[in-house]
């Protein structure tokens, strides 16, 4: 299946000016503006990139600030390997190889933005199961940090850690402080914790989160059945960057 996706590509550094007045009419606007110019990180560079919107549905199911192709995707992933909640090694291609699969990729275990993700999502899964789509989430952190999440959240889906951020590297999710502390982030914290979601801290001040995870975005993914069919990539260029979820229904289900 061809995949559409938006493209990133490197640029000169826009003026401050004509950051400041993008960013300031995508807060004032809850729909996404054609476009963005917005700085990002990612663990490997420190640019500007242009983010397209996503893509509409009747155009294709490709989410947004993806530099990647499917057979890029599939090599940067092909040795990454994820933990389940026993602590047994499972190949990520595993978790779509003989199966469709909506994974979420979770900043960190304890993130209050990524539990309500996760419960949006989860909202869904009957829809899901109808199409026999499995329901995914992988967030940076040890096994025994992933069966506190499962037991504190009771998430319907699957759970695994990544201990090393293989899956985040492959995949090129935005990286830094800049990017966990936005005035959007901050009035998505706000509402959820008005919605009853807590962030737990304890899992948030574990050492592999403070050293390697605090920092670290999401995003989500469509893919399968069959390594290389990816049908649909978000990946969140802030803290609570949310993808529609119409969008991800549309190419899951």
């Amino acid at each position: 299946m061809a995949m559409n996706l938006a493209i990133t590509t490197p640029s000169t550094a826009p003026r401050l000016s004509l950051i400041r007045r993008s960013a300031s009419a995508h807060l004032r606007n809850s729909s996404f503006p054609t476009m963005i110019v917005s700085p990002y990180h990612t663990k490997k560079s420190c640019r500007f990139s242009r983010f397209l919107s996503p893509i509409p549905s009747t155009v294709s199911s490709s989410g947004i600030a993806s530099t990647a192709s499917d057979e890029d995707i599939t090599n940067s992933l092909e040795k990454v390997e994820v933990y389940d909640l026993k602590g047994k090694a499972i190949p990520i291609f595993d978790l779509w190889r003989d199966r469709k699969a909506v994974v979420a990729f979770a900043r960190h275990f304890g993130c209050v933005l990524c539990r309500k993700r996760a419960d949006i999502l989860a909202s869904k899964k009957d829809l899901m199961d109808a199409a026999g789509v499995a329901l995914v989430l992988i967030a940076p952190g040890s096994v025994d940090q992933a069966i506190a999440f499962f037991e504190q959240t009771q998430f319907k889906g699957e759970v695994y850690a990544d201990p090393t951020h293989s899956s985040f590297d492959a995949l090129n999710f935005a990286y830094g402080v800049s990017t966990t502390f936005t005035p959007k982030a901050g009035m998505k914290i706000i509402e959820s914790y008005l919605e009853g979601y807590r962030q737990d801290w304890g899992l948030s001040f574990k050492e592999n989160t403070r050293s390697k995870g605090g920092w670290q975005q999401g995003g989500v993914l469509v893919a399968g059945p069959g390594t290389s069919n990816i049908s649909y990539l978000h990946k969140d260029k802030e803290a609570g960057d949310d993808p529609n979820v119409e969008d991800v229904l549309q190419a899951c289900c």
